[in-house]
Parts: structure tokens; sequence; C-alpha cells
């Protein structure tokens, strides 16, 4: 078992915070438009900060443990790639400006990863309790699996997203977006902009991708640590990797039937861990090093298969996938 000292801890979390720092004063405090180049260049960054933390982790507490953290963390970018999906049809549906959009992904980022330390103790304290969760996790995903490769070719409806509707139920929202306020006074009565319900929107989504990809990371590795680090540092370099591939997103036509297939996997794997250590030991396992392999494999087969198929037919359009069937229009419904 792996074991992280309380200065291991600190030094680590006091790296992440600094680069969130970072990201808000890139994002919050300097609000621009955000070039291709600009966006290139921190994404380079971040993910090199990633991959020099994972070299000299596995130089420390050993290869294993590094191949579980780079498993862990790719598993983890290529579900925030979807969430970066239904990130941009949030920032369509309100059409947000984009001199404020770093502002928003920002925040939205800082949500999910106050959301995935919440998930992640649980998560940790329920397997350590109780190892049928591994079934439990195990069917969970492949339960989302299933939902996800149902509804590939939809579109997450973010005016039925419960914050959002809640937010213009009970509370007052202004017309425009007043310089990139989330809360404003107009004839002196305090109302909140549609930033605000931006944000709603942005963390009722970080919500449904918490409760989906702890329990995938955690198929990977059973350590807290490497489960922490590796969602932390997926989700810091979110917000230039939204700026970058956000005009590559609707090539991608085939990635909600790559995650569906990655979360199967994975889900199968948790199911074979738990019947290994509950009912027999002659129950095979996947190993790290295996799991990698087949998730670099379905996301390099999906990512090329989609750029091909798109190449061909310029007019197909990408979609996120949902959990559930899209709402219908007032139009079918009364067909």
């Amino acid at each position: 078992m792996l074991e992280v000292s309380a200065l291991g801890w600190i030094v680590t979390i006091g790296v992440i915070v600094a680069l969130l720092a970072l990201d808000l004063t890139l994002g919050v405090l300097r609000p621009h438009v955000v070039g291709f180049k600009e966006a290139a260049a921190w994404s380079v960054f971040y993910i090199a900060v990633a991959i020099v933390f994972g070299v000299v982790f596995a130089s420390i507490a050993g290869w294993d443990y590094g191949t579980e953290y780079f498993a862990g963390y790719i598993v983890e970018k290529s579900l925030s790639v979807d969430n970066l999906f239904v990130f941009v049809i949030i920032m369509t549906t309100f059409a947000v400006p984009e001199r404020y959009q770093q502002e928003v992904l920002t925040f939205g980022i800082i949500i999910a990863l106050v959301l995935r330390v919440i998930f992640i103790a649980v998560g940790a304290a329920l397997l350590n309790a109780f190892s049928f969760m591994f079934l439990v996790f195990g069917g969970i995903l492949l339960y989302t699996a299933v939902q996800l490769f149902r509804h590939r070719d939809e579109d997450p409806s973010v005016e039925e997203n419960a914050l959002v509707k809640a937010g213009r139920r009970f509370l007052p929202v202004t017309d425009d977006y007043v310089e990139g306020k989330m809360i404003t006074r107009v004839d002196g009565k305090r109302m909140v902009t549609p930033l605000f319900l931006v944000l709603l929107a942005i963390g009722g989504t970080d919500l449904l991708f918490a409760l989906d990809s702890i329990p995938a990371v955690f198929g990977v590795t059973e350590e807290a640590y490497i489960v922490f680090v590796a969602n932390a540092f997926a989700l810091l370099g979110l917000r230039a990797l939204f700026f970058l591939v956000k005009g590559l997103l609707d090539r991608l036509v085939y990635l909600s039937t790559g995650l569906s297939i990655i979360l199967a996997f994975i889900g199968v794997k948790l199911i074979l861990h738990w019947a290994h250590k509950d009912i027999s030991e002659g129950v095979p396992e996947v190993s790290t090093p295996v799991s990698l392999a087949v998730i670099i494999g379905i996301l390099i087969i999906t990512t090329v298969a989609s750029l091909i198929k798109s190449g061909k037919d310029p007019s197909l359009k990408a979609h996120p996938g949902s959990l559930r069937a899209a709402p219908k229009s007032d139009d079918h419904a009364g067909k």
C-alpha cells in the first residue's frame, strides 16, 4: 500500500493550489479572448507538468504506482474532453461572450476539483471498509457505459439542468452579462446575471462527471493519493484545452462511443477484481499495464476513426452523449 507522508500531501496540494492560483489570475483577473497559440502553449505546459510529476512520483514510489498514475491521468483526461463538449454546449446556450469564458471555466474547474476531493475521500473510505463496493462501482460504470452508448448521438439538455431550472425560478436574473459580474444591483435590487446561471449549469455537470470519473479512476488504482493527483492534473489543463480543441470537438464523432467502451472495460475490471478478492483467487484480474494499453488503444482508434469519418463527411457533428434521452420538444410531443 502506498504511504504518503503529511509533508508529501502538503507539497502536492501546495503545487496544485499554486497552479490553480495561476489559472485564476489568467482567467478571472485578466479576462481576454484566448488565441490558439496561447491555448496551445498553456496546454503543453500543463501536460508537461503532469508528466514531470508522474516521472518524479514514479522514481520515488516505484513504477508500479507510476503506471497507475499515468493510467489514471489518461482516463481522467479522456473523460475531461467529454466534459469540454458539455462546456461548449453550455457556453453556446447562454451565449457567453468570449472574454468571460475563461472566468467561467476557471471557477468550473475549481468546483470540479472540490467535488472530486469529496468523492475521492468517500470512495476510498467505502472501498477500504467494504470490498463489495468494487462490485457496486463496476456496476455503476457498466450502467453509465450502456446509457452513454445508447444516447451517444445526443446532447445533454442544459435547460433541464435542475440547478439552472431552480435558479431561473427562484432568482431574479438580468438580461445581460453586466461586465462579467455574477451578482449586481439594478435599481437598488440585488440580481444575478446569466453568468451565475452558467456557473450553476457547469457545477451540476461537474457533479455528474464526478460520479462517473471517480469510480473509473478507482478502477485503475486503489490509492486515494493517486486518484487525487490524476484528477487534479487532468483538470488543471482543462481551461487551456477548452480553447485549443473547441474547434476540433465537432470532428470527434466517435468520442462518446470510445468513452463508453472505456467505462465498460473499467467496470468489468472492477467486477473481476471484486470476484478475485471475495469469491476465488482463480478469477483472473486485469493488470494496470494491460489497462493502460487498452485505454490508449481505444483512444487512438476512436480519434483516428473520427477524423477519417468527419473528413469524408464534413456535415457530421460530434455529440458528447447523454445519460438519458433528450426531452422531446413541444412539436414532437404533440404528434
